[in-house]
């Protein structure tokens, strides 16, 4: 078992042998560091990054040595990722970025709509529905270009917009189609991600009725604990074995996600 989605204090997360040492107590195999990284150009987003310390664009090859530094006594394997903030319009930023950078694998996010992150609440709280579902559609629009794009190895919580109590409810079964046939036709794979498994939102990204229709369709998936600190993994990855095995699902092999890239 791989849990190819985590984070390090490289973005939000916690130091990165502390991960690596919680993963092998966990039990897994190994470990992908998936840090945020985002290269807009935009100013909005420059400002961002300043502000949340989200630099791994500037830092990636520090954070290289100490992965190869701790690849020396682990027991597990270590991957060398990252995870970028995808908008159509910035793919050849993002091209240029990842093919300077070589990580092992990129994970691909959309985390922005009108011009916010989805987790800011409060910016979408007073938006009348109709145009709530907009962004949401505009949301499912972006997801699609992402997998289209071939940028990425696996493409993280693909509902993003369910942590959002705002955005909500907003999802159908096409938006969900148009994805599934969008995976059927790429190398990219989604993830089962428990990043709010355990909180507030308490459901696996994709949620079932989205799960369900990618399993119908064929459509392979990785793991992605998404966690943050060490103390997560563990429970984390136990809730994500006992649903692959509930459904019958072998998770995607790094190899294999990696193979067309």
């Amino acid at each position: 078992m791989h849990d190819y989605h985590a984070h390090t204090n490289y973005s939000d997360g916690a130091f990165l042998r502390w991960m690596v040492d919680a993963a092998a107590d966990a039990g897994l195999d190994g470990i992908g560091f998936a840090d945020h990284c985002n290269v807009s150009p935009e100013a909005g987003a420059k400002r961002y990054r300043r502000a949340l310390g989200f630099n791994l664009d500037l830092t990636y090859e520090r954070r290289r040595t100490a992965i190869e530094a701790v690849r020396e006594d682990a027991s597990i394997d270590v991957f060398d990722a990252a995870e970028m903030d995808y908008d159509p319009a910035h793919e050849a930023a993002i091209a240029d970025f990842l093919a300077e950078a070589d990580f092992d694998y990129a994970v691909g996010s959309v985390h922005e709509l009108d011009g916010a992150n989805i987790h800011a609440r409060s910016h979408f709280a007073d938006k009348p529905a109709s145009e709530r579902q907009a962004l949401v559609e505009r949301y499912f629009e972006k997801l699609v270009a992402l997998v289209d794009s071939e940028l990425f190895a696996i493409a993280a919580h693909p509902d993003l917009i369910e942590r959002n109590p705002h955005l909500r409810g907003f999802a159908t079964e096409d938006h969900y189609a148009a994805v599934a046939d969008a995976l059927r036709e790429s190398r990219t794979v989604p993830e089962i991600n428990a990043g709010r498994l355990l909180d507030d939102y308490g459901e696996f990204h994709p949620a079932p009725a989205f799960l369900d229709r990618l399993v119908d369709a064929g459509v392979r998936v990785t793991v992605g604990t998404d966690s943050h600190e060490p103390d997560e993994i563990a429970p984390r990855l136990r809730e994500t074995e006992a649903e692959l095995d509930r459904r019958g699902l072998d998770p995607v092999r790094l190899d294999e996600v990696v193979a067309d890239a």
